[in-house]
C-alpha cells in the first residue's frame, strides 16, 4: 500500500472504532464475547480453523474496552484520500478514485442504525441493470459487526472475507450439535463432497454464497422500489421493537420470493438452497413457516414443486402485505404500531 492509502486505512478503522466504542453494548454478554473473539481473530489473522490463546484474547479484550471508555463520545473523522476530506459515509465520492487502485471503500447504517465502516481488497465489479456490484476479498479495517453483504444508493457490498468467516461459524456450530445430522447446513456440505479438505470447502461454498447474496441484494433494490423511501422512515420510528424486525423479515421474505429463491431453484443450486434455509431463522421462520415446511419436503422426497409453489405465493403475498403495512404508517404514523403489529402477525403463510 502507498503512504496515503495506509493512512487512509488508519482513518477507516479509528472510526469503525468509534463506532464500536458507542454501540457495543447493544449486544447481550454472550453475544458480545462471541463477536470479541472472532474480531480479535481478524485483527491478528489468525486461520478460523486454529484455537484462540485464551489468555491473549483477554487481555486484549480489556485493552480495547478501555480505549472504548476514551474514544466513545468522539465524532468520526474526516477520510482524507485524493488530496481531499471526504465524509465517511461518502463511499461513492471515495471509491470514484479508490476503485481504481484495486480497492473498495464502504460506509452506512446497520441493525441499531449502527454505522458500518470497512475497507478491503476489489475482487470484482460488475454491473446488474443499473445496480453496481462490488466485491471485496481481504479486508483491511472493519468494525466489530461485519455484515456480509449491504445494499446503499443502488450499489451493492459483498465481502468474502466476512461470508466466510460467517458461514464458518455455521459449520463449527453445525459440528458440535446433537442434531447435526438433520440441519441443512450438513446437506449443504455434503453436495461439496464428503471428506475433502474443508478449507477448500469453504472457499468453494463462499464463492456459491457470494452469488446468493448478490441476487438478495438485488431483490432487496426492487423491494426497494416497490416500497419508496417511506419503508425506510416507517423502519425509523420503531427502534429495537418487535415491529421492526417483523417488518424487515417481511421484506426480506419480498425480496428473495422475488429474486433470491426463484433463481436458485431454476439454477438448481442445490447447496446454495440448503445454505439459505440452514439460516431461515427468527422472525423470518415465524412469518414463512409454509417456505420451510416445502424445503424440508424437498429434501424427503427431491421433488422442489411445492418450495416452487411456496415462493410463488410469497411473491404476491409480501408484496400485499408490506404495501399494507405502509399504507397504515402513512395515514396513522407511529401510532398505528400495534395494528401494524398484528397485521404482520396475521400474514404468517
Amino acid at each position: 500500500m502507498t503512504p496515503e492509502l495506509n493512512n487512509l486505512v488508519g482513518k477507516v478503522q479509528q472510526n469503525c472504532h468509534v463506532s464500536d466504542a458507542f454501540y457495543a453494548g447493544n449486544y447481550t454478554m454472550c453475544i458480545f464475547l462471541l463477536k470479541m473473539r472472532e474480531f480479535y481473530r481478524w485483527e491478528q489473522r489468525i486461520p478460523l480453523t486454529e484455537a484462540l490463546p485464551r489468555k491473549d484474547v483477554g487481555d486484549w479484550l480489556v485493552a480495547r474496552e478501555q480505549i472504548w471508555d476514551e474514544i466513545e463520545t468522539e465524532a468520526f473523522a474526516e477520510l482524507p484520500f485524493n488530496d481531499q476530506l471526504h465524509d465517511p459515509f461518502d463511499a461513492d465520492g471515495i471509491n470514484r478514485h479508490l476503485l481504481e487502485q484495486g480497492y473498495v471503500y464502504s460506509g452506512g447504517m446497520g441493525l441499531y442504525s449502527k454505522p458500518h465502516f470497512f475497507l478491503g481488497d476489489l475482487e470484482r465489479q460488475d454491473q446488474i441493470d443499473d445496480i453496481t456490484i462490488l466485491v471485496s476479498g481481504r479486508e483491511h479495517a472493519r468494525d466489530l459487526v461485519a455484515p456480509p453483504s449491504m445494499y446503499r444508493d443502488n450499489t451493492v457490498f459483498v465481502r468474502k472475507e466476512s461470508l466466510r468467516r460467517f458461514l464458518w461459524e455455521r459449520i463449527e456450530d453445525w459440528r458440535f450439535a446433537k442434531d447435526h445430522a438433520e440441519r441443512p447446513i450438513g446437506r449443504a456440505l455434503d453436495t461439496y463432497g464428503k471428506d475433502r479438505d474443508l478449507e477448500l470447502v469453504l472457499d468453494e461454498m463462499t464463492d456459491n454464497e457470494t452469488e446468493s447474496l448478490i441476487l438478495h441484494e438485488v431483490g432487496e433494490s426492487r423491494a426497494g422500489r416497490i416500497l419508496g423511501n417511506q419503508w425506510e422512515q416507517m423502519l425509523a420510528s420503531f427502534p429495537r421493537t418487535k415491529l421492526e424486525f417483523m417488518a424487515r423479515a417481511a421484506r426480506d421474505l419480498l425480496a428473495d420470493t422475488l429474486v433470491t429463491l426463484p433463481t436458485l431453484v431454476e439454477q438448481d443450486n442445490a447447496a446454495a438452497l440448503h445454505v439459505y434455509f440452514a439460516n431461515f431463522s427468527g422472525m423470518r421462520k415465524l412469518l414463512a413457516p409454509g417456505l420451510d415446511t416445502a424445503y424440508r419436503q424437498w429434501m424427503t422426497s427431491g421433488d422442489k414443486a411445492s418450495l416452487s409453489e411456496q415462493i410463488l405465493r410469497g411473491q404476491d403475498h409480501w408484496q400485499s402485505t408490506s404495501l399494507s403495512v405502509l399504507d397504515t404508517f402513512t395515514n396513522h404514523g407511529p401510532a398505528a404500531r400495534e395494528q401494524i403489529e398484528e397485521t404482520l402477525e396475521s400474514a404468517a403463510i
